[in-house]
């Protein structure tokens, strides 16, 4: 259980959960990942160290550049369910938010 609360507790960031989500889409440098982000490379150095320790993302070094991908297939269906529920609930609030506007019409 405490595993699984570590690892809810690093995608709530804001920032981990933006930088996972482009790693589901491939392999990236920190300076390719904190253009994406709009993040400093210092900023997503730390982030993806976290990430890295709580076993989320892997690495392989290439020269000085280090490259960062999504870990395993848990992790992509993990951020990829969260992400597809969290526009399900937007999707539901706008429908509700549209029907309250028509009723009161």
């Amino acid at each position: 259980m405490a595993v699984a609360v570590g690892t809810l507790k690093m995608l709530a960031d804001d920032t981990r959960l933006r930088l996972i989500w482009a790693l589901v889409h491939g392999e990236h440098s920190v300076n390719e990942l904190a253009e994406h982000v709009g993040v400093s490379a210092t900023g997503v150095s730390q982030h993806l160290a976290k990430l890295r320790l709580s076993q989320l993302v892997e690495t392989r070094r290439e020269g000085t550049k280090i490259f960062y991908w999504v870990a395993d297939d848990h992790v992509r269906r993990l951020v990829e369910e969260s992400l597809g529920h969290a526009d399900h609930v937007e999707d539901d609030r706008e429908m509700s938010e549209m029907e309250e506007h028509r009723v009161r019409a």
